[in-house]
């Protein structure tokens, strides 16, 4: 049995490329490629947002995996806390806006071609509202994660503290 930060970096990793594809590639994107392209990018989602309801349940069980460190200081000592549950909240409110998506639509809509989302009240107004909240939100979340990026490269070459090298994989490290 991998130990909880084997397994959180696992969890990170994992979610980091599924995040940038939502990032850069938009349900209108994989309409124009085909259908076969709108079910990988539902197949996709559903394991997001699993994902990300993974590592909600992992925070409320057990609480946040990360600590400051002893070289961190300061206003970056006070962010570090914050900036790692707003990362984990939001990838949870990006699962529930999504949720509410499906809730509001005219359809039936299924995640990974699979598991329906919600049952449909064709709620028109509200699910154009709840899409507005979904996107913004998502690419709110996306500058969140830019800047944690770069806080922790930051702190790998002005501090030079391990934080970048605790979550990098094994065999990246040599080249940290």
């Amino acid at each position: 049995m991998p130990t909880r930060r084997a397994a959180l970096k696992v969890l990170h990793w994992t979610v980091v490329p599924f995040f940038v594809w939502f990032l850069v590639v938009t349900p209108a994107d994989v309409a124009r490629v085909g259908s076969w392209a709108i079910t990988l990018h539902s197949v996709f989602g559903l394991i997001f947002v699993t994902l990300a309801l993974i590592w909600t349940a992992d925070l409320l069980w057990r609480g946040l995996a990360s600590r400051p460190g002893p070289k961190l200081t300061g206003r970056a000592r006070q962010i570090h806390r914050p900036l790692h549950l707003t990362l984990i909240w939001g990838l949870f409110g990006v699962a529930f806006t999504g949720f509410l998506l499906g809730l509001t639509a005219s359809r039936v809509l299924m995640a990974g071609t699979v598991l329906p989302i919600a049952p449909p009240l064709g709620l028109e107004t509200a699910n154009h509202w709840v899409g507005v909240i979904h996107t913004v939100e998502f690419y709110g979340l996306g500058a969140v994660a830019a800047f944690h990026a770069a806080y922790h490269i930051w702190r790998h070459v002005r501090l030079r503290d391990n934080a970048l090298r605790i979550m990098t994989p094994k065999p990246l490290q040599r080249f940290l």
